[in-house]
């Protein structure tokens, strides 16, 4: 099923702002004028865009409960009281583990310290019983959470009544009640004043982290260290690289491409990342998902703790030494390779249901159910879904008893409130406009499922359902040189809010061949008249498209530009989104 795509061209920067900053900073006017799009149309803005600095962070005491949360910690280090640092099982959630242990023992100097992940099979997301209770019977009196917790309301009071104290580090939508805990440190929380929203869970840990150092005389520069752990999160959680998470990635990737950690140093040579200059796309597509497979995997038990596999990614990236790094490094590659043969497995069961199916074909949404798949790998699967199909995606399975899953949707469309419309139905949901997890009894799927697929066909645009592409600039192809990529590449860290700029190319021509192991992919040669040379293209996973390059006439491309390093040399490369026939 192949679905085309409408592309919309973005409103224009204000022309006299455009070259304004084109004479001041001696940009390109075609950049000049993504600058103004972007809402950066002063000389002092581009200033703090180009050049960003650490010491424009925020004060983490900013942050409300922020001087609770430093001052229990403090406590427990005086009186040598053991902690546990907790977080979910994804890539946030591990890093944000990793970073807070590591501050809390490199650092601080706390040597009574354990962590924790939950089994995403036994325990599932947020703050497990079965964690608390190992927490009391080790005699741990403090528990930092991180990436969840903001609605353990009643995990919080079972803790308490253990006596055991928490620190919630979160950064998801907060309920009607705030869990009472020593300290909530969540920016979304609507009493919260600091100033930037939009921080991934591992932020959150590393802002307790600067606030703590500040409070105990801690040089920033060591605190700093740990930024490659988050700028991982940040890429991996998929939140907006702009404000402060723009200056932390922008020093998180310095730290990764000069000095990583021993853990992060071997996933990048895992991943034959070794000698190539590290981007967001880097961590979004090979190194996040390694650090993810671990926990998405069954794993077989350990002695004490979780048996999370989760708990491998964190052994990973606490390793001090290459040995240990190596031997965690490989267990989750092959939990990788195993994640994708279960992954290419169900997305083709889940093809299967659809186009079998009318009803499903003929549906605003897709809804699928089987009750073999592994849980840990239908998120990824409803993504696929989505990229088939392009409409609002809901893949479950069964685990311990109930049906659990995960909700997917697509750009202008709030998946939250459609699942949160059947939450009478769910034992548990949780998540955001674009994702979500959700729990039931299985008595409860067939009326979960009309009516959400009810909720859909109300309240859906029809318009929504037709991917689109956004594009920044029309150009020329005579535009496109080194000099207008080396000025590009200084818009980097790219990622929401500051996407990799797509540009328009019109009435081109060239040729195409089909590429990759199942010709898969199609690379291009668009020509540059009348300089008798070409600019390469690749469009992944549309070979398709090649009849309309080889057709002889003129086409239309959309495209971001890259660079291709090749033995040393750099290229230019177009990245083709899609390719049309000109008109």
């Amino acid at each position: 099923m192949t679905v085309e795509k409408r592309w919309v061209l973005k409103t224009q920067g204000d022309c006299e702002k455009s070259l304004a900053l084109s004479s001041e900073l001696g940009l390109p006017e075609v950049l000049s004028n993504l600058l103004v799009q972007r809402g950066i149309d002063s000389l002092e803005k581009a200033e703090k865009f180009f050049n960003p600095k650490l010491e424009n962070l925020h004060d983490p005491f900013l942050m409300k409960d922020m001087d609770k949360a430093v001052k229990r910690i403090e406590q427990a280090a005086l009186n040598k009281e053991p902690i546990l640092v907790y977080g979910d099982y994804d890539v946030d959630g591990t890093t944000a583990v990793a970073l807070m242990y590591l501050f809390l023992n490199s650092i601080v100097g706390i040597n009574n310290i354990e962590f924790y992940i939950p089994d995403r099979y036994q325990e599932g997301y947020g703050i497990s019983r079965s964690a608390l209770d190992y927490a009391a019977a080790n005699k741990i009196g403090l528990i930092i959470a991180l990436d969840c917790g903001i609605k353990a309301v009643e995990e919080v009071d079972y803790a308490k009544s253990l006596g055991v104290d928490f620190i919630i580090c979160d950064h998801h939508v907060a309920g009607d009640e705030i869990p009472k805990a020593v300290a909530v440190l969540d920016p979304k929380r609507l009493d919260c004043e600091y100033p930037f929203k939009e921080l991934s869970g591992c932020g959150v840990g590393f802002k307790l982290a600067q606030a703590y150092s500040k409070m105990n005389g801690i040089p920033f520069e060591q605190t700093a260290k740990l930024l490659d752990y988050l700028v991982v999160s940040i890429a991996s959680d998929i939140v907006p690289i702009t404000g402060e998470n723009r200056i932390l990635a922008y020093y998180g990737l310095e730290r990764l491409n000069n000095n990583p950690s021993m853990g992060l140093k071997t996933i990048i040579k895992i991943c034959n990342l070794s000698y190539h200059k590290i981007s967001i796309d880097d961590i979004v597509f090979k190194i996040g998902p390694r650090i993810n497979a671990a926990g998405r995997m069954k794993n077989d038990p350990e002695e004490g703790g979780s048996a999370s596999g989760g708990n491998n990614a964190v052994k990973l990236l606490i390793s001090r030494t290459e040995d240990r790094a190596s031997k965690y490094g490989t267990i989750i590659d092959d939990c990788n390779t195993d994640r994708k043969v279960i992954d290419r497995t169900i997305t083709t069961e889940a093809n299967k249901i659809v186009d079998n199916c009318i009803e499903l074909q003929n549906s605003k949404c897709t809804v699928v159910y089987n009750p073999d798949w592994m849980k840990g790998i239908v998120g990824i699967v409803a993504s696929r879904l989505i990229e088939r199909y392009y409409r609002p995606t809901v893949v479950l399975t069964k685990s311990n008893g109930f049906i659990t899953g995960s909700a997917r949707s697509i750009h202008g469309f709030d998946l939250y409130k459609a699942v949160e419309h059947c939450s009478d139905l769910l034992e548990s949901f949780g998540g955001h406009t674009y994702a979500a997890g959700l729990t039931m009894k299985e008595e409860n799927y067939e009326l979960f499922k009309k009516r959400f697929e009810d909720y859909v066909e109300s309240n859906i645009n029809d318009k929504v359902l037709i991917p689109q592409i956004e594009i920044d600039l029309d150009i020329k192809i005579t535009d496109i040189n080194l000099n207008l990529l080396k000025h590009l590449n200084r818009f980097q860290p790219f990622g929401p809010g500051n996407q990799l700029p797509v540009f328009l190319t019109s009435k081109v021509t060239g040729t195409g061949r089909k590429v990759g192991k199942a010709d898969e992919h199609l690379k291009l040669d668009i020509d540059i008249p009348p300089y008798r040379r070409s600019i390469s293209g690749i469009a992944f996973g549309q070979a398709r498209l090649v009849s309309r390059v080889l057709s002889g006439q003129p086409f239309d491309i959309c495209y971001a530009i890259t660079e291709n390093r090749y033995r040393g040399s750099i290229e230019l490369q177009l990245r083709v989104n899609d390719i049309k026939v000109s008109e």
